[in-house]
Order: C-alpha cells, then sequence, then structure tokens
C-alpha cells in the first residue's frame, strides 16, 4: 500500500499533467473551454494532493468550494475566498455538456491564474517527498 507521501505525489502529477494541457491551449488558439476542463481538474488534484497526505479519504466529487473547506478543516492558514472556486466547479461537468459555452482566451487565463495560485499554496504545504 502506498504511503501518504506517494499518495500525494500521484495527485501532484496528475495535478502538474492537467495544468500542462491547459497551457498548451492557452498557447494555441483554443479550444479555450479545454484549457478551462483543465484548470478546475488541476485544482481538484492539488487539493486532493493536500487531503491524502493529511490521511484523509479523498471524496468522490468535483466541488471545489467542498473540497477546500475540507483542506481548510486541516490547515487554517489556507485561504480561498478571493479565487471564487464556485464558478471553476462548473468547468468540471456542466461546461462539457454546455453547448454555449465557448470562454474566451481571457476567462482561462484567469483560470489558469486560480489553479497555478492553489498549487502554490498546496506545494508550500507539502514536504519534498510528496512532491515530484
Amino acid at each position: 500500500m502506498k504511503d501518504k507521501n506517494e499518495l500525494a505525489k500521484g495527485w501532484v502529477l496528475k495535478a502538474e499533467s492537467d495544468l500542462a494541457t491547459a497551457r498548451r491551449m492557452l498557447a494555441s488558439e483554443g479550444p479555450f473551454d479545454t484549457a478551462c476542463f483543465h484548470c478546475q481538474q488541476a485544482i481538484e488534484k492539488f487539493l486532493k494532493a493536500f487531503l491524502a497526505f493529511q490521511g484523509q479519504q479523498i471524496p468522490r466529487t468535483h466541488d471545489l468550494e467542498e473540497l477546500a473547506r475540507l483542506c481548510s478543516l486541516l490547515d487554517k492558514t489556507l485561504k480561498w475566498d478571493e479565487l471564487n472556486l464556485e464558478e471553476v466547479t462548473d468547468y468540471a461537468v456542466a461546461v462539457r455538456y454546455d453547448l454555449e459555452f465557448w470562454p474566451e482566451r481571457d476567462v482561462a487565463q484567469e483560470t489558469l491564474k486560480k489553479a497555478e495560485k492553489v498549487k502554490e499554496e498546496i506545494l508550500l504545504r507539502l514536504p519534498p517527498e510528496a512532491r515530484p
């Protein structure tokens, strides 16, 4: 069975893969809904990496606010209010099927900034053994 460092590292690696895909989409002509989706996925996986490192059961949810709340219960210094994760949560499922959602580059860039902020906050709290 994997220890908490290996579990966290696995989640971080998956999150980094999603960020790489989002960056590739932003460096191209899109599609920017795909970039938004992968940013949401990266945030979700970074939050789950923190929960895994803390030895918590990983909830089967895409709800970023709920995952952030669970992380904040374990570390009171985590602050997510300014990120508006509720909006990003919608990118997990709804926008994949919303035929009207075609965000511009600036929306995807802002979403990437949020993902990068979550990454920074989580990696600050993980020891080197739990990071790739």
